[in-house]
C-alpha cells in the first residue's frame, strides 16, 4: 500500500490549508483512513480519522471544530481540511491507514474503550505545514 500526501505548506496564524493522502496498492480493503501529526520535539499525535464503511469521524480535542476530515472512496482520497490554524499546529503531517480496527472510529474499539489513535499499519511519508507570521 502506497499513501501519498500533499497539501503542506506555509499558512499565516488564523488561515487555512487543504491536506490531500491518495492511496493506491493491492489491498484497500482499511477499516479507516486518517493523519497523525509530529512536532519538532513532540510524540506523533493521532488528529483525525475516518471510517472508510461509515463516515464516522473521530477527531483529536486539540483540533475539534477547526479540522474537517473527509474521504472520497472512489478516488481512494481522505482529505483534511485545517481552518482557523495556529502556531502550535506547525507539524508534519502523515497519512496513515488502520487495516483491524485499531482507532476510535471502529465500533469495536470503541467498545474496548479507546479513545484516541494510536498507531497505525501504513504510512505516508508526511507533508510539512508550517503555521507562523
Amino acid at each position: 500500500v502506497q499513501l501519498v500526501e500533499s497539501g503542506g505548506g506555509l499558512v499565516q496564524p488564523g488561515g487555512a490549508l487543504r491536506l490531500s493522502c491518495a492511496a493506491s496498492g493491492s489491498t484497500l480493503d482499511y477499516v479507516a483512513i486518517g493523519w497523525f501529526r509530529q512536532a519538532p520535539g513532540k510524540e506523533r499525535e493521532g488528529v483525525s480519522c475516518i471510517s472508510r464503511s461509515d463516515g464516522t469521524t473521530y477527531y483529536a480535542d486539540s483540533v475539534k471544530g477547526r479540522f474537517t476530515i473527509s474521504r472520497d472512496n472512489t478516488k481512494n482520497t481522505v482529505y483534511l481540511q485545517m481552518n482557523s490554524l495556529k502556531p502550535e499546529d506547525t507539524a508534519v503531517y502523515y497519512c496513515a491507514i488502520d487495516l483491524i480496527g485499531m482507532w476510535p472510529t471502529d465500533r469495536t474499539a470503541q467498545a474496548l474503550g479507546i479513545r484516541s489513535m494510536k498507531g497505525a499499519d501504513y504510512w505516508g511519508q508526511g507533508t510539512l505545514v508550517t503555521v507562523s507570521s
